[in-house]
């Protein structure tokens, strides 16, 4: 069966609200997001947006980059613009303010989810991680990196 990233972003939907447990208990499905390619996190108090798009994209059987680096994923898929943006392209963009690196470096803080819609220069993101949650959030366009189809 083929999947589409139509498929992906409603699968996405689907984990709205799961979130981070604090403390000594671990929400198991963030934690199995995180142990789908990497074995070293033992809680899910750890950056874990693009262990969600694995998680998303690997039920979806669409591409996906296997790296717990929201910024791997610049390397995923075809390079398209915003403004071609759809839902369920992957938006790629630099973690917090201040001084960082643009998209040639690859082994720099970022985040990752899918495109969901656009409000003036505001980008609204599907994503893991946002306010330790499964939320759509947004983020100035400002911190754009790189926005990828996996189509």
């Amino acid at each position: 069966m083929n999947f589409t990233k139509e498929h992906a972003f409603d699968l996405a939907q689907r984990y709205i609200g799961s979130k981070e447990i604090g403390g000594q208990v671990d929400n198991p499905t963030i934690l199995a997001m995180l142990k789908l390619d990497n074995e070293w996190p033992q809680n899910d108090e750890v950056p874990w947006c693009s262990a969600f798009m694995n998680h998303i994209c690997w039920l979806a059987r669409l591409p996906r980059s296997k790296s717990l680096m929201a910024r791997s994923w610049l390397g995923i898929g075809k390079g398209i613009t915003l403004d071609q943006a759809e839902a369920g392209d992957v938006i790629i963009l630099k973690r917090g303010t201040g001084d960082q690196p643009g998209p040639e470096v690859l082994n720099a803080p970022g985040h990752v989810g899918f495109y969901a819609g656009r409000t003036g220069d505001l980008i609204e993101i599907l994503g893991g991680n946002q306010g330790d949650q499964v939320k759509i959030s947004r983020y100035p366009k400002s911190r754009l990196l790189g926005v990828r189809s996996l189509e």
